[in-house]
Parts: structure tokens; sequence; C-alpha cells
């Protein structure tokens, strides 16, 4: 499908539901303005911006430079029994990012604490079948459902911090406040990448990044919807603190049934005609037997 392109400042916030490859559709249902300065330039995400189709699964399976990256093994890196935190923008990002990591940790027999930072309520603005309250209870339904597919529901423990989905930039106070309540010393915190090019991520990232460098804490940064606007060797990614995590071929079978229990987000919304929030593309892109983290250590 040929790129969409939309005119974003008609709109006031970019929701969860603003990510669909098949569109660059946005919600007029979050609270804070943004006010964006281009067609083409987000005032958050600036030029990282999510539409149409994205970089194709083949030009990211084709690169040499995704092949060299050096690999990060689990069980050497991390101590088996060390808590490891992954924070989720929304419910299906633990999965979308880090369905190999997540069962490379229960392997190793690491505690895992899933942390969905909104319940994802906005993925459907206008929707008969999935208005918000509705959302609010299936999105983390979906998530379970997924852990279960994965076979490591039973070592993992989730957590909602509530803040609005759409806004979690203008909530960055009450964010620290809560990881201030929840990080304990020693942890390892994984976060969607600081410019993965949705707002949620990018602030979920940035602010759980400082806390991890305020608090001396290893964190590593997972690659999500940056699969979608960026190309390969893209200077807005720094490649040379990536690491690449390679799944086995069981692992990424979990991992696609993982992303099949999400419904809300596959299927198309009949009481719109929306197409799904996950593309066919989307899917394909992060179904690979490989994820990507960054990770600098501390100097």
């Amino acid at each position: 499908m040929a790129t969409v392109t939309t005119n974003m400042s008609e709109h006031p916030a970019w929701s969860d539901l603003t990510f669909s490859d098949n569109e660059a559709a946005v919600s007029t249902d979050t609270v804070t303005d943004y006010t964006a300065t281009s067609e083409h330039n987000h005032p958050i995400v600036g030029d990282r911006v999510i539409e149409g189709d994205g970089t194709s699964q083949d030009a990211w399976q084709n690169w040499q430079g995704l092949q060299d990256l050096p690999r990060l093994n689990l069980a050497q890196n991390f101590l088996p029994h060390q808590r490891v935190c992954v924070f989720a923008p929304h419910p299906d990002d633990e999965i979308l990012g880090c369905a190999g990591m997540l069962q490379q940790l229960a392997a190793n027999g690491n505690p895992i604490i899933l942390i969905h930072v909104t319940n994802g309520t906005q993925s459907h603005p206008d929707s008969q079948i999935y208005p918000p309250q509705k959302l609010n209870v299936i999105r983390p339904q979906e998530s379970l459902a997924a852990l279960k597919a994965l076979g490591i529901a039973q070592q993992v423990t989730t957590m909602t911090l509530g803040l609005a989905d759409g806004d979690v930039f203008a909530q960055q106070a009450p964010f620290n406040e809560k990881l201030a309540a929840i990080i304990q010393p020693d942890d390892i915190l994984v976060t969607p990448f600081v410019h993965d090019g949705h707002p949620d991520h990018e602030a979920t990232g940035q602010v759980v990044s400082a806390f991890a460098k305020q608090h001396n804490l290893a964190c590593y940064q997972a690659l999500i919807w940056a699969w979608h606007w960026a190309k390969p060797d893209d200077g807005r990614i720094p490649w040379h603190c990536a690491l690449r995590v390679d799944l086995t071929a069981e692992q990424l079978q979990r991992k696609t049934q993982a992303i099949a229990c999400f419904k809300s987000q596959i299927t198309v919304d009949e009481s719109t005609g929306n197409p799904p929030i996950l593309s066919a593309q989307a899917i394909a892109r992060i179904s690979q037997l490989w994820e990507v983290y960054l990770y600098e250590p501390h100097v």
C-alpha cells in the first residue's frame, strides 16, 4: 500500500491507534495539545513518523549490518535470580519487542516484572466494539493470554501504572514517582527505545532510562516501531551500542502464537471499518529470529 500522509496539525495528540501500518490515523480523544510543526514532523517524535507500509521485512533481513551485530547471551550477562523489569507502554509491546528475551529470561530463572504503563484504552477511537472501558479489561487479558502462549505466565508478575494512553509525556512526574516505589537496587530494566517513534514509547523509554542512569541500573532499550520508520544503517539509531538476541525456531513460534492473542489489535474493527492496528507488514517485521536491544554500560 502506498504511503499515507496525514496532516498532523489537525489533531491534538497521537494515540495508540496512530501507528497502524495501513494508515497514519490519529486519535482526537487524548488530552494534551501537541501542535505539529509540519506535515512530516511531529513535535515529539520529529521525523520518526510511522505511516504507510514502512521498511520491508526483506530489507532488514538482507542487511549485513544486522547480521554482524554482537550477540547478547542472557545466560552469561544476566545473573540467575536477578530481577528484570520490563516496561510496556501498552499491553502487547512486551511481546512485540521482547517475547524472545522474555522466554530466555524465564529459562534463565530470572524473576520478571511486567509493567504496563497504560492499558492501551485509546487504540480504537469511536469504536462500538472496543470502547475505552472494554479495552481497559481486554488488553491486559490479551497480554496474559500471550504470556501463557509463551509458556512463562507463572514466572511473570504483572502490574499496571494506570497512566493515560496517548499522553504519557504529560505524566512524567507521576511516572517517576511510581518507578521509585517499584524499582529495587540491582534490578535490570527493559524499555522501548527512547526514539522508537511512538510518543508513548519514547516517553516510557526516556523516563525509564533516565531513572536507570540516576540509580546506576542496567537498562536495555528494545526496538519496536523503529523497524517501521528506520532503514538499514539509519543514522537515527545508535547501532554502535546495539545487541542482537537470537531466537530459536521454537521461541519464534511461541512469539508468533503470542502475537495472535491480541485479537483487538490484529482484526478489522467492524464498527468503524478501520483496519487492524497491527498490519500484516508490522507483524512480519517483528516476527524474526532476532530482537535488537540498545545497551550502554555505565562508565
